[in-house]
């Protein structure tokens, strides 16, 4: 039901209760209660605290009925109130002086916070490429022998025996299985990518980037290009080791003879360096010329590492029946560098008998004489010789079972073989004994042989020269990784069991006459072994030099890192020429290092990361269970993938925590610097579908219900306009929403466009692009939406209704004022506004609405300093106080300062409620300044009621629609003309800034009615809690929470005109004015909204005329659309004067709480 009002004379001058009551009634709906404005138009310099928490009586679920039976009542008691602006508003948005009673006993009852978790769904990952030639290659020698090829390599041959010394049988067969078992379990996710579709050049890093999506491919690919570099580096340092320390000693640059220590150390560095950077010259050059000559060595290459291998288990055999002469020569425990000297011995007796001192004895004595002052070691203890290899029947193995880790420059001595030494000597004479060149422990070990088991991946990178891709790769790759991993721990065990365990130590031989020590196990000869693996590195480092450069060509031409664009060029034959000298650059770096047992560790993380990543492809694939997910492998399983990564990650910290993080980093940095500056693409990426699952996933649990206050903030649709040529025009619209929101919750962009679909869908599309461009240059994150209908009205209404998907929708709408809304040709556009407002209010939306947006800053813009004001007038549920503090986390605004302005009632104590809101201030941890404002009370101006006049006449004149543009605009300046000259007659006091309404020609509306009905439309807030207690507007009590409230009031005139109260008695005329005729026929209610407008508009000028921003409570619109016009002008009245103005309506639910 309606309430209706029946304004008349008063009997004597308005009390300034009556002033503040209508202050009550533009906000409440309820009966007003008895406190009122406090007088002083110069209140004290009091700041209004926002309540968050509102007091909403549940009615009927009409947006537009109100239930209350107290119509006649209230109508008595709104009469003469001061802020009848908001007097519809009370019901659901009770003034701020009304719920400081309430504040003591503040809750907010908790709406369920939503957490948003990933989830598996499904989505198509595609793989295709055309193969580049016609397959030829079978299992045997497309997969399995390449893959032997590049997983033997120089770490079998120059390192297995030192690390099956220095960690022992059992802790080096630990770490041989674990990494085995990692590039088992990396195989088995492989071949499951590798055969849902058609894998071309590039390997791993085509299967990762078409898994996990650009970013991540980019960035595991470049660190598998990292990695094959720097294992070219590896080889070619592996393979001048093998040149300079048992094929040709004599060929240094820097000799080492005569040298110790670090100086030793040094020269062999700096021959590492020299040779390896001519080795790489020569290799880079021969890649250069043609990668063919590289394939044709190949066969070569593996030939001798196969003749190796076999050479290795057939000394082991021989051992078993003749174990060879190998001798050890000992010292006490101390094994002794056979380098300068033939027999093993102190002394030897000649024929004729004659005892005579030795090499020997020459190296620890100043003379070869028996009476020679000796080294107190080599006096004090023997000389032992010992066999170098017992063979394999010997039960050596039980002395290597276990680890014996060495410090730098340790001895290397025999375990368990006593020696007499004082423990307070010097070492003298250490250039005699082999010592341990580096310090040793089992995370080190991990990182020297891991790189032994890498090269899993050849068969998958000939995948378009294979007959049988999806047969081949699987058996191929799994084959060979059997075969490499059983020959890897047979060789733990038989070397732990044929050799002993000094000479195992010994990495270069030194106590073997310097010959390499798997070479003392080979037969026929050693220089079977250490030929073979000259070549067999020289032919790793060609190949990772050939493979290398086309990696990181695919990575060029796919244009998803910019900065590499150029290496994807190459010579007309499509040789990547100028990767090839990237390739050249980085392996130097590696070759600078000059040792073997530091550039290990550094390709051991690449490699870790690039299978790591390979595992969680497969993974999530196979948990998405994407449609096009559909291997020919069937053999594999998602938790082997997992613990294939858990492996690979436990691998990396192992080996080296430090260069693991560094590795992190890389990949890190280069999937950022993707994800900023890389080319979009779309691969159908598991990445892709893993995002869309969990959308899925959270847009489904959003459905369960609401927010928790604590989560709320604006997700908002900006609605804008376009131009003929769609570009938008309210560029600074956008730029607010940036500071808003700043890149955090939904933002959609729509915008309305007038026709059908079908013969806009060009103009659609532009709009859309010009959209898509204004987000970005405006820096907003966020989706756009364009809508088409046949008029504009229905258009946004479409875009307010469908806007979002589920949960993830709009709770707020940010629209700019309508521009030059008072000519005639633009009345549509006002009233799609008020229409918006209506349908936002009854969608339980909140409303922003920025006036003069032109004025607003841009994003570049700073403010040094100023303030941005809050008029807290009713509460909206907190969103006056939410909303300058959003803004202040943007640049923009960070520097300006808050202040929060209310209104104080008569009965108020102005003190304590400045108290009482800055300490909820304190409590929302909100930095403010508060200050009260008192309203005093004052008679309606002569300058009201003029401008009262001046509208109503101008609504007047709209509804005679059936006039041309042209008489309209005559008439309504005739009246303009007569109203300005009466304006100029009086003093208005009460403004500051007149109306012009001389550019305001009129538009159409719709016929007057017998009685004017003016409705104003007004959201609810969130209830208050059971505990706290029904504010005086509010005798019904506690509310049910979640209802919003939509009151109506009508005011009639019952035949007789209504007179202003002001005029009630001769002495408040004579104080006033004269009054005149045409006035006594107006329309109380507009008089009275007019006299709010006039009144808070004045104050808020005073107040904040100097400040950077003003928020404030926006009234809301009648029902009827009579009035939508006169809605429009008071608006006009409230924000005239001020620069920029944000106008602010509640979506009825609390959005800021106290609690944490």
């Amino acid at each position: 039901m309606s309430q209706r009002f029946t304004v008349s004379k008063s009997d004597g001058d308005r009390r300034p209760s009556d002033i503040q009551g209508e202050v009550n009634q533009l906000f409440e709906g309820d009966e007003p209660t008895t406190s009122s404005g406090a007088e002083g138009d110069d209140a004290a310099g009091t700041e209004v605290v926002v309540v968050l928490k509102g007091d909403s009586n549940p009615k009927e679920s009409s947006p537009f009925i109100n239930s209350s039976d107290a119509a006649a009542e209230k109508s008595q008691q709104y009469d003469g109130k001061n802020m009848a602006l908001f007097e519809e508003e009370m019901d659901t948005s009770p003034m701020v002086s009304s719920l400081l009673s309430s504040l003591a006993n503040y809750s907010n009852l908790p709406q369920g916070s939503k957490e948003h978790e990933e989830a598996e769904n499904n989505e198509a990952e595609s793989s295709r490429k055309k193969p580049v030639k016609a397959p030829q290659l079978g299992t045997l020698m497309g997969v399995y022998l390449p893959c032997i090829q590049n997983i033997f390599g120089v770490i079998l041959f120059l390192r297995m025996t030192w690390l099956v010394g220095i960690g022992g049988v059992i802790g080096t067969f630990v770490i041989v299985f674990m990494c085995c078992a990692t590039t088992m379990l990396t195989a088995i996710s492989m071949s499951a990518i590798a055969t849902n579709g058609v894998v071309p050049a590039g390997g791993s890093y085509y299967m990762i980037s078409r898994s996990l999506g650009p970013e991540f491919g980019g960035a595991v690919g470049i660190c598998f290009y990292l990695g094959t570099t720097f294992a070219g580096a590896m080889y070619i340092l592996g393979a001048i080791e093998l040149l300079l320390i048992y094929i040709a000693p004599k060929a240094a640059i820097f000799p080492l003879e005569g040298l110790e220590g670090a100086e030793a150390e040094a020269a062999l560095l700096n021959n590492m360096r020299v040779y390896g950077t001519i080795l790489l010259t020569s290799m880079a050059t021969v890649v250069f010329v043609g990668v063919k000559y590289v394939n044709k060595l190949a066969l070569v290459f593996l030939a001798c590492v196969i003749l190796s291998i076999l050479a290795v288990y057939a000394g082991v055999i021989k051992t078993a029946l003749d174990p060879p002469e190998f001798p050890v020569c000992l010292l006490g425990n101390r094994t002794l560098v056979w380098k300068s000297f033939d027999v093993c011995a102190k002394t030897t007796e000649t024929a004729n008998g004659t005892i005579v001192t030795t090499q020997l004895w020459r190296m620890f004595c100043d003379s070869p004489f028996l009476n020679a002052t000796c080294d107190k070691y080599f006096t004090a203890n023997n000389v032992s010789q010992i066999q170098g290899i017992p063979g394999v029947t010997s039960g050596i193995l039980a002395e290597n079972l276990f680890a014996t880790y060495y410090g730098k420059g340790d001895l290397i001595a025999r375990i368990n073989m006593e020696s007499a030494e004082d423990q307070d000597d010097p070492l003298t004479n250490s250039n005699r004994y082999v010592l341990a060149d580096i310090t040793s422990f089992f995370t080190l070990l991990v990182g020297i042989y891991f790189p032994s088991v890498t090269g899993i991946m050849a068969g998958s990178n000939r995948s378009g020269d294979l007959r049988d891709a999806q047969k081949s790769i699987p058996i191929g790759t799994i084959a060979a990784i059997t075969t490499t991993s059983t020959v890897y721990m047979s060789s733990v065990v038989l070397f732990g069991a044929c050799i002993e365990g000094v000479v195992l130590r010994d990495k270069f031989g030194e106590g073997v006459h310097g010959n390499l020590v798997i070479g003392t196990l080979a037969w026929p000869s050693p220089w079977v072994i250490v030929i073979g693996s000259f070549f067999s590195t020289c032919g790793a480092g060609l190949q990772s030099l050939t493979g290398a450069p086309r990696l990181l060509q695919a990575i060029a031409k796919d244009s998803i890192v910019p900065a590499l664009r150029i290496f994807g060029h190459g010579k007309a034959n499509g040789e990547p020429t100028w990767s090839l000298l990237l390739t050249a650059c980085i392996c130097e770096s590696g070759i600078l290092i000059a040792s073997l047992d530091a550039v290990a560790p550094i390709l051991s993380m690449f490699f870790l990361m690039c299978y790591m990543f390979v595992n969680l492809a497969c993974a999530l694939q196979t948990l998405l269970r994407t449609p096009n997910w559909r291997p020919r492998f069937k053999f594999y399983h998602w938790t082997l993938s997992f613990l294939g990564m858990s492996l690979c990650l436990t691998l990396m910290f192992l080996c080296s925590w430090y260069y693991a993080i560094v590795a992190m980093v890389i990949a890190g940095s280069i999937y950022k610097y993707i994800e900023f500056a890389g080319a979009e693409k779309e691969w159908g990426d598991g990445i892709r579908g893993l995002s869309l699952s969990a959308a899925r996933y959270a847009l489904m649990r959003l459905e369960e219900g609401p927010p928790h206050t604590k989560n709320w903030r604006p997700q908002l649709l900006v609605l804008v306009s376009t131009d003929a040529e769609q570009n938008v025009e309210q560029p600074r619209l956008l730029s607010l929403t940036n500071q808003l929101k700043a890149g955090k919750g939904l933002t959609i962009v729509g915008t309305a466009l007038e026709g059908t679909y079908l013969e806009n869908y060009e103009q659609t599309q532009r709009a859309e692009q010009a959209l898509h461009k204004m987000m970005e240059t405006e820096k907003v994150k966020g989706f756009c939406q364009v809508t088409v209908s046949s008029n504009l009205r229905d258009a946004t209404s479409h875009l307010l209704q469908a806007s979002g998907l589920g949960g993830l929708k709009h709770n707020a709408v940010l629209v700019s004022w309508p521009r030059n809304w008072r000519q005639g040709d633009e009345h549509q556009t006002w009233r799609n506004f008020v229409e918006l407002v209506r349908e936002t209010t009854a969608a339980h939306l909140a409303l922003l609405v920025p006036k003069n947006i032109a004025a607003f800053p841009s994003n570049g813009e700073r403010f040094t300093e100023g303030h941005i004001d809050v008029w807290w007038i009713v509460h909206d549920g907190g969103m006056l106080m939410l909303l300058p503090f959003l803004l202040r986390q943007h640049k923009v605004w960070r520097k300006c300062k808050m202040r929060i302005f209310t209104v104080a009632q008569m009965d108020d104590n102005s003190i304590q409620m400045k108290k009482d809101l800055t300490t909820f201030l304190y409590h929302l941890r909100i930095d403010a300044m508060v200050e009260v404002v008192e309203m005093h009370d004052s008679d309606i101006s002569a300058y009201t009621y003029e401008k009262t006049l001046v509208m109503e006449q101008r609504s007047q004149m709209l509804k005679q629609i059936n006039l041309s543009k042209n008489e309209r605009e005559r008439e309504i300046q005739s009246i303009t003309d007569s109203s300005r000259g009466s304006i100029r007659r009086k003093n208005p006091a009460a403004v500051t800034t007149q109306l012009s309404v001389t550019e305001d020609p009129p538009a159409a509306s719709k016929e007057e009615k017998p009685e004017e009905e003016v409705q104003l439309i007004h959201d609810n807030t969130t209830p208050a809690s059971p505990a706290t207690p029904a504010t005086p507007l509010s005798p019904e009590g506690a509310q049910s929470p979640g209802e919003q409230v939509q009151m109506t009031w009508t005011e009639k005139c019952d035949g007789e005109p209504a007179k202003p109260p002001g005029a009630a008695t001769p002495e408040g005329i004579k104080d006033i004015f004269n009054m005149k005729p045409e006035w006594e026929n107006l329309n109380q209610s507009n008089v009275r909204r007019m006299h709010t407008a006039l009144r808070l508009n004045e104050v808020i000028i005073k107040k904040s005329s100097e400040a950077k921003l003003v928020l404030l409570n926006m009234p809301g619109p009648p029902r009827n659309r009579t009035g939508d016009e006169n809605y429009m002008e008071f608006l006009e009245v409230l924000t005239e004067g001020l620069n920029r103005v944000l106008l602010v309506r509640g979506g009825g639910r609390e959005v800021i709480t106290i609690y944490s």
